[in-house]
């Protein structure tokens, strides 16, 4: 065919696929007059995790990569959920921060996003309702986890409703147009770390500066002579910093893994995750005792991570997290048989285990 030609068969599919889209959005916006019916939160976890299933079960049917095609499918959805409510979704940042990113590769570009300073006001947004989500880190799979989120579960009754992987690149970003005039670096303390042995061998010249996020050293590096910031692309866009090294992290599989946490657990899928937190007998074995239900049933726990409850000395919440659904039967025996056996257990949320999203 012609070039004209094929530029018409593309017009064409362009005012089908539009028609279509705009057919699909009046469904959604069908299903979310159903859910408010019905008291239902308008963002359905579990529903997201069907689609993107079916969505790599037909990527192998074209060209379009599954990446290429989930992306364009999230803001399908995103704008459909914008149409069904205004979603407010609250996040650690200030923007351009990773966890900002986390948060559009979850919900995409058509919901309103609100900045916060620090995790307990992601928290506190979502409690008082100026919030409908809240998206936070949890863990990292380099420096471990993030233990203001673990204790800010103590007290708060939102639960975990998602979870976001999101594999992290470091970028030195700088005007100085050469790496040895660069006096100063900023950043997060996490992210020197992530970066350590790069620093080590090409800036060791360099003074490391704390700053409360990536974004708040890359503002400062815009604003400073000599001075340089380590931090996403988005942030040196945003700051019109020229990146001088890309991917500075010292281990590839960076990936940070944060929780989308609301008021109300979604239901379940075909791959679940159910975290909770235990408070165990200040007594010989204890701890083994705590685990033998999980055991029992058959249950497998993919992470425990303890933190001092700070009410008493040498007291000590635990965190888990397990493969399953607070209403997958198994999951319902082990958890009732653990409660027996412990001072104190509360289920943190029940959700669609996710998989890794790259910056």
């Amino acid at each position: 065919m012609e070039l004209s030609q094929l530029r018409k068969k593309i017009d064409d599919l362009d005012q089908k696929i539009i028609g279509l889209l705009n057919n699909r959005t009046e469904f959604a916006r069908e299903v979310g007059k159903k859910k408010t019916e019905a008291g239902k939160e308008i963002y359905a976890p579990e529903r997201e995790s069907e689609i993107y299933r079916k969505i790599d079960g037909l990527a192998g049917k074209g060209v379009l990569p599954k990446d290429a095609l989930k992306s364009i499918y999230r803001e399908i959805m995103s704008a459909a959920l914008a149409l069904e409510k205004p979603l407010a979704i609250a996040y650690l940042g200030p923007e351009a921060t990773f966890t900002h990113l986390a948060s559009l590769s979850k919900f995409g570009s058509s919901v309103e996003y609100r900045s916060c300073v620090s995790i307990g006001e992601v928290f506190r947004e979502v409690e008082q309702g100026r919030a409908d989500y809240g998206v936070i880190p949890i863990e990292n799979s380099i420096e471990g986890a993030v233990s203001h989120t673990l204790d800010m579960f103590i007290d708060s009754d939102l639960k975990i409703c998602s979870e976001i992987y999101f594999e992290i690149a470091h970028n030195l970003m700088s005007n100085v147009p050469n790496m040895k005039q660069i006096k100063r670096v900023y950043s997060k303390a996490e992210v020197f770390g992530q970066c350590r042995m790069w620093l080590e061998s090409h800036l060791h010249h360099a003074e490391l500066m704390e700053a409360s996020s990536t974004a708040a050293a890359a503002k400062r590096a815009a604003d400073e002579d000599g001075a340089a910031a380590i931090g996403s692309k988005l942030a040196a866009t945003l700051y019109n910093l020229p990146i001088l090294a890309e991917g500075i992290q010292d281990f590839s599989n960076n990936v940070t893994r944060f929780l989308v946490i609301s008021k109300q657990i979604p239901g379940r899928t075909k791959s679940d995750k159910t975290s909770i937190l235990v408070s165990i007998r200040d007594k010989v074995g204890a701890l083994y005792e705590m685990l033998l239900p999980i055991k029992k049933y058959k249950v497998n726990m993919t992470k425990i991570e303890s933190r001092p409850s700070k009410k008493k000395a040498w007291d000590y919440y635990f965190y888990i997290d397990l493969e399953g659904h607070v209403q997958d039967p198994r999951v319902r025996k082990m958890l009732a048989e653990m409660e027996r056996k412990v001072k104190f257990l509360k289920v943190l949320g029940s959700y669609p285990a996710a998989g890794n999203t790259k910056d």
